[in-house]
C-alpha cells in the first residue's frame, strides 16, 4: 500500500462525480484552496490503484504521499488539522463534539435517506424523498438561528449539507413553505466560491 502511496507526489483524491460523500470532501478542499489532484472514477469499472489501496473500494479516498484515508468524516478532519487556515471545526472541546455529533447525525439520519434514494427500488426511493423532505422541514427553526448551521462561520457541518441540499430537485424534493430559512441558508452556500468550485459538470447539470 504505501509503495503505491508514495508514487503519488501531489495529493489524490479518488471520487465519484456524483457522489454527495464525495462531493462534500471536494468542496472542503475548495474551501481551503488546497492543491490536489482529483480522480473522478467510473464506479463500475474502478482503477487498480483504488482497489489496491483501499479495502473497501469506495470513494472518496485521500492519498497523501505514504497515508491513505477513506472514511469521509475521518478526510474531511485530516483536511481541517492538516491545513489547519481556514478553520473548519470549533476550537474548544465542547463545540468540537457537538460538531461530531452534528456530522454523525446527518450522517445518520440523512445520508441514509440519500442511499435509499439512489440504490433502491422506486418504493424505498419515494418513502426516503418523503422522510428527508419532512426532516428537512422539522429543522428549518435551527437553519435561522445563524448564518450558518448553528455557526457564524462555515464549517465542516456546512460542507455536510449542502451537497445534499443540491440535489434535492435532482431527487425530485419540493421542500414546504415553512422551511424558507432551508432554501436561504441554501442559497448562502451555494453562492460561495469554494461551492462553485467544488462542483463537477456532472453536479452543475444537476440545477440547470
Amino acid at each position: 500500500m504505501a509503495v503505491i502511496a508514495n508514487r503519488r507526489s501531489v495529493m489524490t483524491l479518488f471520487s465519484d462525480a456524483t457522489c454527495p460523500q464525495s462531493h462534500k470532501v471536494r468542496l472542503v478542499l475548495a474551501e481551503k484552496g488546497i492543491t490536489v489532484e482529483i480522480a473522478n472514477i467510473d464506479p463500475d469499472n474502478l482503477p487498480e490503484d483504488l482497489i489496491d489501496l483501499n479495502p473497501y473500494q469506495s470513494v472518496p479516498t485521500l492519498v497523501d504521499r505514504e497515508l491513505v484515508l477513506y472514511d469521509p468524516r475521518v478526510v474531511m478532519e485530516y483536511l481541517d488539522e492538516r491545513f489547519p487556515h481556514p478553520p473548519l471545526m470549533p476550537v474548544d472541546p465542547v463545540s468540537r463534539a457537538r460538531s461530531r455529533l452534528a456530522l454523525f447525525r446527518i450522517e445518520k439520519d440523512w445520508y441514509t435517506l440519500i442511499n435509499d434514494l439512489e440504490s433502491r427500488g422506486e418504493k424505498a426511493a419515494a418513502k426516503a424523498r418523503k422522510m428527508l423532505r419532512d426532516s428537512l422541514a422539522s429543522s428549518a427553526e435551527v437553519f435561522s438561528v445563524k448564518p450558518y448551521f448553528l455557526s457564524d462561520e462555515f464549517t465542516l457541518v456546512d460542507a455536510s449539507i449542502a451537497p445534499i441540499l443540491w440535489r434535492l430537485k435532482h431527487y425530485r424534493i419540493e421542500l414546504p413553505a415553512q422551511a424558507e430559512a432551508v432554501l436561504e441558508y441554501a442559497d448562502r452556500l451555494f453562492a460561495r466560491e469554494s461551492f462553485q468550485a467544488s462542483l463537477t459538470e456532472a453536479e452543475q447539470e444537476m440545477r440547470p
